[in-house]
């Protein structure tokens, strides 16, 4: 996949556009006491891919300190 929004026109839409697209809309939409019901759903997607640039994860064991050493002086720490 790639950014749709790439291609996309940089002109800004006009006034003359959204009132163009309501009144189709309510043409096609509306119900017969002239009301337009709508619903609208959001689809937000993110994506990641590593770089040859990126950290990369320690090794297992290799580790300079202890997860546990430290828990344990926070702990002492909190009961001072």
């Amino acid at each position: 996949m790639q950014n749709v929004l790439l291609g996309r026109s940089r002109k800004p839409l006009t006034r003359k556009f959204f009132m163009r697209a309501a009144e189709i809309y309510a043409e096609r939409f509306s119900d017969p006491d002239g009301r337009i019901r709508a619903t609208f759903s959001f689809i937000w997607m993110s994506g990641w891919a590593a770089h040859e640039s990126q950290q990369k994860p320690l090794k297992p064991g290799s580790a300079k300190a202890s997860l546990a050493d430290f828990l344990k002086e926070v702990e002492t720490l909190e009961k001072k």
